[in-house]
């Protein structure tokens, strides 16, 4: 900012300076004491004093003093209105220079903190990745175990498909019947349960399945060779309701393992993509599944559902 001078000049006085005499005046001397010389041609010229200028008075010189002083004390005052006008700039920049450098200090403290978070956090994320997948083999082995064990509790079982449903049905009897057509030697001690299960799919219109439960594996696995032996001995008659005694309509009935809600689901898909990729034989062997191409064909084991992405056409 600009800061107002007052001058107060002063009061000088006005009076003109005495001027001195000048040569004019000497006219009154007396004219006796003043020796007269003639003018010598060969003699030097006299100098002739030189005048004072015409436009300088005692006035012109107090105002150009005055001016001087005045020019003086103004650019005093400039340059001290400068300097404070810097000082003050110059601290509110300094200031926010150090205001700056504390926020980048601050925020390199910051940013050096999450850096050391986020190393942190991925190597907990890497050693997580490392666990999740040990777990995942972990639990894939441990389903794979509970598998097998569902599947054993059951090897001793039959599964009887398609058996027409009555109010007052006696399946012992029904199963009886089925091993004497089938020529399998079969008592009623031979039978520990037979009953049936609820749907698999509830939507499905075919009759409930008929668990047939055995004393050994080794009997269950003999009935179910002997139904095979037979369907093949009579490919035009295979096994029927009319030969089980449920009236003239002949409807096919099938007899297979029991298998647990996966497998059975992978024996569905199995067959559908067996039949997709023109696969001739599809069975079931002691819980587990097997495809074969055709009689030169290797038998291969399906055991969960990425195994049939390696059927080949």
């Amino acid at each position: 900012m600009w800061r107002v001078i007052s001058i107060d000049f002063l009061n000088l006085d006005s009076t003109p300076v005495k001027a001195t005499d000048s040569f004019d005046d000497l006219t009154g001397i007396d004219a006796q004491n003043v020796t007269l010389r003639r003018f010598h041609p060969t003699a030097s010229k006299p100098t002739t004093p030189t005048k004072p200028d015409a436009s300088y008075t005692p006035e012109t010189g107090r105002d150009f003093v005055l001016r001087s002083e005045f020019s003086s004390m103004i650019r005093d005052e400039i340059r001290t209105a400068i300097r404070d006008i810097f000082d003050e700039e110059f601290s509110k920049i300094k200031r926010q220079v150090l205001e700056f450098q504390e926020s980048i200090s601050y925020m390199n403290k910051q940013f050096e903190i999450a850096v050391s978070d986020i190393k942190l956090c991925t190597e907990s994320t890497k050693q997580l990745e490392i666990e999740n997948t040990a777990l995942k083999s972990k639990v894939h082995d441990l389903e794979a175990r509970l598998a097998q064990v569902e599947q054993d509790a059951r090897q001793t079982n039959l599964e009887i498909h398609c058996l027409p449903e009555h109010k007052q049905e006696n399946l012992v009897n029904t199963v009886l019947q089925l091993a004497k057509v089938v020529s399998f030697p079969l008592t009623d001690n031979d039978i520990l349960s037979c009953n049936r299960v609820q749907k698999f799919n509830p939507k499905s219109k075919m009759p409930r399945t008929v668990i047939c439960r055995l004393p050994s594996r080794l009997k269950r696995d003999n009935l179910l060779a002997a139904v095979l032996s037979f369907n093949k001995a009579n490919p035009k008659q295979k096994l029927n309701t009319k030969l089980l005694g449920y009236g003239d309509a002949e409807s096919p009935v099938y007899v297979s393992e029991h298998l647990t809600p996966a497998n059975r689901s992978l024996h569905a898909a199995t067959r559908i993509k067996a039949k997709e990729k023109q696969y001739k034989f599809v069975w079931v062997r002691n819980g587990k599944i097997f495809v074969r191409k055709d009689e030169s064909s290797p038998a291969l084991v399906i055991a969960h559902m990425d195994a049939l992405k390696k059927l080949i056409n």
